[in-house]
């Protein structure tokens, strides 16, 4: 709480801060003339907050998109930490204290962060469909269009797409636990490999054992159901609550990030771990972090298919640089070198079929994992994204439910 406060008021402080300091009017565009937006973007200075969690991704930003954006449109790309609570802080305090030109041009978001945003005007758009590098993505693709049950309507651009796998060690444990059922016997015969992470990975697990309460891989499709949740939920409660006497520190606690449940599934602590971009394996492999014995699945009725996408905020002082970049980070060469299995290992949002010969070829040609799973073998297992309710739900009554309890 203590720590929440902080933040709240830094943000505060900042927002009045720029509010008075920088009250210029946002660019006026026209989209259909990129001509103009090329010109209007050159030698300009964007602002990009993202999450920065990760080694492999930050590597790309760093060596990569800051360089090329710099060489190609003179454009200083600067990048400030943060994901979806200080997004959503920042932009709702910029709109409080009036601020019309803001500090940030980009922000890295998907699910529950382009609810809010939506919910407070906080984006600007459409744009995405507009966008040259646009034609080479299928739009009408279901785990790209629509974004925990929301239709994006151009209001942010796919930039990649993943689905969750949970990870294990193929030595130590051949036969992994793939439905509820199966995780119940395996966490009584091997007490204290198994936990559940309280940040956003964690609530993805739990959207999967939420789905097989439901009976079938779409049993959570559609507008958010407040009678289904309840009910699905309160199973889900009393499944963990009468098996956390197994898990890691027997349930008396639970790891804040998916990270620290890497760290101790490196460490053999753990048996089992998971997480999004097809559990990260192959950078974790190649780093030396897991054995290469290390493997990926999906739970049987299902593991969540989604994509991330880059949002250009209401206020954005230079929208002309912000489409520059992104529509430069859809390029076909920025997503080849996004999708490198020895850098950020990333799936493209680009249909390969639509993309010119040589390009195509490159993309063909580009070497596969060797250890992950790839996105094309977990697919027959995919779940939609909920509506965003359940991962906010899911976040509040875990705490509730079962960390407090």
């Amino acid at each position: 709480m203590f720590k929440s406060l902080i933040i709240k008021l830094s943000v505060f402080f900042l927002v009045v801060i720029w509010g008075c300091s920088n009250q210029r009017s946002t660019q006026q565009i026209d989209l259909h003339d990129w001509s103009s937006i090329d010109s209007l973007s050159r030698n300009t200075t964007v602002h990009f907050m993202m999450w920065q969690g990760s080694p492999a991704v930050n590597k790309y930003i760093n060596s990569f998109l800051i360089p090329e954006v710099k060489k190609r449109f003179g454009i200083d790309l600067k990048i400030s930490g943060g994901q979806g609570p200080e997004i959503v802080q920042l932009l709702m305090g910029e709109k409080q204290a009036g601020v019309t030109s803001g500090q940030l041009d980009i922000v890295w978001i998907n699910g529950e962060t382009f609810f809010q945003l939506r919910q407070i005007d906080g984006l600007w758009g459409p744009f995405a469909e507009q966008l040259p590098n646009s034609q080479y993505i299928d739009f009408d693709d279901p785990y790209i269009g629509i974004d925990f049950q929301q239709p994006i309507n151009g209001m942010e651009a796919p930039w990649g797409n993943t689905q969750f796998a949970l990870i294990y060690d193929s030595i130590k444990l051949p036969s992994p636990p793939k439905t509820l059922d199966e995780l119940s016997r395996f966490v009584k015969s091997q007490p204290g490999t198994f936990t559940i992470s309280n940040d956003f990975s964690g609530m993805s697990m739990l959207k999967s054992m939420l789905a097989e309460f439901g009976g079938s891989p779409g049993s959570l499709n559609g507008s958010f159901d407040e009678q289904k949740y309840q009910t699905l939920s309160t199973q889900l409660w009393d499944w963990i609550n009468a098996h956390k006497q197994y898990f890691w520190k027997k349930g008396e606690t639970f790891p804040r990030e998916h990270t620290k449940m890497d760290q101790m599934f490196a460490a053999g602590e753990l048996l089992i771990s998971y997480g999004f971009n097809e559990g990260g394996i192959e950078d974790k492999v190649l780093q030396g972090l897991f054995p290469s014995s290390t493997r990926g699945y999906a739970w049987k009725n299902g593991t969540v298919h989604n994509s991330n996408y880059l949002g250009i905020t209401y206020n954005s002082p230079n929208r002309a640089g912000a489409l520059q970049v992104i529509n430069f980070m859809l390029s076909p060469e920025a997503q080849l070198v996004k999708m490198d299995v020895k850098g950020m290992n990333s799936n493209t949002v680009l249909e390969i079929h639509r993309l010119p010969e040589e390009w195509r070829q490159k993309f063909e040609q580009a070497t596969k994992r060797q250890y992950g799973p790839t996105i094309h073998s977990l697919e027959p297992y995919s779940i939609q994204e909920p509506a965003p309710e359940y991962m906010l739900r899911l976040f509040e009554d875990f705490r509730k439910y079962v960390i407090e309890k």
